[in-house]
């Protein structure tokens, strides 16, 4: 038997193999999940509270572990360092040609700052923060963003009573009710228009690089 037609032999012993066991009651593959296995996982916090751990933290302790843990980035103030996001500021700027979307102008719950901040942050050591220092970490950062005074204390406790400015412009997605009519059956896919036409230009937006010394064009953008 050739070398090709064994590995034929092989092949389908190990498919009608395979094919036998998923028609059986169960695969036997892996275990349940652990209980701490879980709840490793689920760690995501709602608007009104749950999945809060128990802790809390102050202004100005928030404050310390920002600029140790956070400032690299974010700037000393939240003001971003680099192009790195910008956190604090920016009210009153959503409708203007450049937004400025930080948690006190666009981000729509504080639940989002906390989860945020204990899912992914600090960068390239996520997850390394206790409780307590996020709830500090998060102090801080609504008190520069003007939500809670310099001797602030965040708990789980009033953790559901504190609101961020543009929260009441944040409603579920209601386009199946309010733009069905607008839905084409059948989408023109070629030829739509006569000519396409550039109505905007990447370097609105500020990611475009500029031109070299010498003149040449940015690597980036719409042309």
């Amino acid at each position: 038997m050739s070398r090709s037609a064994r590995s034929c032999v092989v092949a389908g012993a190990f498919l009608f193999a395979f094919i036998g066991a998923g028609t059986a009651e169960t695969v036997k593959l892996g275990r349940p999940a652990l209980p701490e296995e879980i709840k490793a996982w689920d760690i995501d916090v709602r608007p009104d509270g749950l999945g809060l751990p128990e802790g809390k933290g102050s202004v100005s302790q928030g404050e310390a572990l920002f600029q140790s843990n956070c400032a690299a980035c974010h700037g000393e103030f939240g003001e971003g360092a680099g192009r790195w996001p910008v956190l604090a500021g920016g009210q009153g700027t959503l409708k203007s040609e450049r937004p400025e979307k930080t948690i006190g102008s666009f981000w729509p719950n504080t639940s989002t700052v906390y989860d945020y901040v204990h899912r992914a942050m600090p960068f390239g050591a996520a997850q390394t923060l206790q409780p307590d220092e996020v709830y500090a970490i998060v102090a801080y950062l609504l008190y520069l963003n003007d939500v809670v005074p310099d001797d602030y204390v965040l708990s789980k406790e009033n953790f559901p009573t504190v609101q961020l400015p543009n929260e009441a412009n944040f409603y579920d997605d209601d386009r199946e009710t309010t733009e069905k009519a607008f839905w084409n059956a059948n989408p023109c896919m070629k030829q739509c228009k006569p000519k396409v036409e550039i109505t905007s230009h990447a370097a609105v937006l500020d990611v475009t690089p500029d031109a070299g010394k010498d003149g040449d064009k940015p690597t980036g953008g719409v042309e």
